[in-house]
């Protein structure tokens, strides 16, 4: 065999993940609200990128003639015409954009509702609790759970407090008497006797159900509870009944400080005229433009700056194109994806979610001519609002399951009829699993009763046997 050495030369085409492209890709991923966030932070970092205050849509304020675009080709090897060309075909038509009133915005009438904290901190500055009692008080109040469950005894609030058990024991019933009815129970049992107490529910039967028998009633044993206790089983289940306008998490309805998440939609489909019109919402990002000062200063007959300052003001600028075309490029896409999903689910916005189709990723990809990843990313943590609700993107993609007559029947339409089914049915004689499949399959859905259990527990709902009504 003979080894020897010499050059060819060989052509080739390869995708590299050059930083541009990395960051078009992140921008694509990013909701409204993260992409508000991440253009908040690049005009901080680069000089050459402000806010656009006049309300017009794109990366430009001005209006360039034809000539100062072409123009400004040339000196900074940028197609301005390619990223900022008209945007009208997507319904924004340039300078028509009606501006917010800020005065009048609905966030300068709202507030901030108290915190389960701020609540009881208000009770007890406004009660009768003795002055020795309220520091106690208050060192309860702040080792309160997010659900109102004391999460400290009464002993170690004694020795951290270096007061005796009998004082810690009066403080923890002041706190127990405020609102919301529960707040400061040790455990569940404790939690529902004291609603029980403040609503003046005075049924042996309940208290029964509350301290012996918790976990049977959670498995629907209403019969065999009734035996144990030597009463009617209507009686049982009428105290069951009561029980399920307790509350077991008393502090879950007051707000926490940082918690609330606001669920801003990415694009707005309205029904005009029997017509869907699809608006991507890109109000909540800042629109941004290039400083006009600093574009200036590079052009090539400007000799009052060295080379290194040009040097840098060049690679700003450059990164500063990249961003605007990213965040056009991301629009765009998310207007044909959100586009291809309108038309694909027409019946589900015109007629609910019985008529879901299943549709999947490589789909709306091959219509639009896209990779299955672009669409993924495209659709990834961003919302629909449209006249059927809010809806998250990803929930237009379903599997599905083919019928009787040889069409495919998205998972999402089935549970739908499985709630239909189970709505409608007789309380004291609920359907199986397999009753269920065979409704579904009268209705042209063949599944077996695996598939419906799976699809219930999906639902949460119960069992038959916990269904139950006597």
């Amino acid at each position: 065999m003979r080894l020897d050495f010499g050059l060819h030369l060989e052509q080739s085409q390869k995708l590299i993940m050059t930083p541009e492209l990395r960051q078009a890709i992140k921008i694509l991923q990013m909701s409204s609200l993260e992409l508000s966030q991440f253009v908040d932070q690049q005009v901080q970092e680069n000089p050459l990128l402000e806010f656009d205050e006049g309300g017009e849509r794109g990366g430009l304020t001005e209006v360039e003639t034809g000539e100062n675009r072409e123009k400004s080709s040339e000196e900074y090897d940028v197609d301005w015409q390619e990223y900022f060309h008209d945007s009208s075909d997507l319904g924004y038509p340039v300078g028509q954009r009606e501006e917010i009133n800020q005065e009048n915005s609905f966030e300068n009438f709202t507030t901030k509702a108290p915190t389960l904290f701020e609540h009881l901190t208000f009770q007890l500055a406004i009660s009768n609790c003795p002055t020795e009692l309220v520091d106690i008080v208050q060192y309860l109040i702040g080792n309160l759970d997010a659900s109102g469950y004391l999460k400290i005894t009464v002993g170690e609030a004694a020795e951290e407090l270096e007061q005796s058990p009998e004082k810690v024991a009066q403080a923890l019933e002041v706190l127990q008497s405020m609102e919301p009815a529960g707040v400061g129970a040790r455990d569940l049992k404790e939690c529902l006797m004291l609603q029980v107490k403040h609503l003046g529910l005075r049924n042996k039967i309940l208290e029964e159900l509350i301290n012996n028998y918790l976990p049977d009633l959670a498995k629907g044993r209403i019969d065999k509870i009734a035996a144990e206790l030597q009463v009617n089983i209507k009686e049982v289940q009428q105290a069951a009944d009561q029980l399920k306008f307790l509350d077991p998490k008393p502090g879950r309805n007051f707000s926490n400080y940082g918690e609330t998440r606001f669920i801003v939609p990415d694009v707005v489909v309205e029904k005009i005229e029997n017509e869907y019109i699809i608006l991507v919402n890109d109000i909540t990002a800042p629109r941004i433009k290039v400083n006009n000062f600093y574009r200036q200063a590079v052009q090539k007959n400007n000799q009052n700056i060295d080379r290194d300052t040009r040097k840098y003001v060049e690679a700003k600028l450059n990164s500063a194109l990249w961003l605007i075309r990213s965040i056009e490029q991301r629009r765009l896409t998310l207007y044909r994806v959100a586009k291809e999903l309108v038309e694909q689910q027409r019946n589900f916005l015109d007629h609910g979610i019985k008529y879901l189709k299943p549709l999947g990723l490589k789909e709306v990809a091959g219509r639009l001519g896209l990779h299955e990843s672009t669409v993924s990313r495209a659709t990834a943590n961003k919302y629909m609002q449209t006249p059927r609700g809010v809806f998250e993107m990803k929930y237009f993609f379903s599997t599905g399951i083919k019928s009787k007559e040889g069409s495919q029947v998205s998972t999402k339409s089935i549970k739908k009829m499985l709630q239909e089914i189970i709505a409608q049915e007789d309380p004291q004689r609920p359907y199986s699993d397999q009753k269920i499949a065979d409704l579904l399959e009268k209705q042209g859905v063949k599944i077996s009763r695996r598939t419906v259990t799976k699809y219930r527990d999906e639902l949460q709902i119960p069992s038959a046997s916990k269904r139950k009504r006597y």
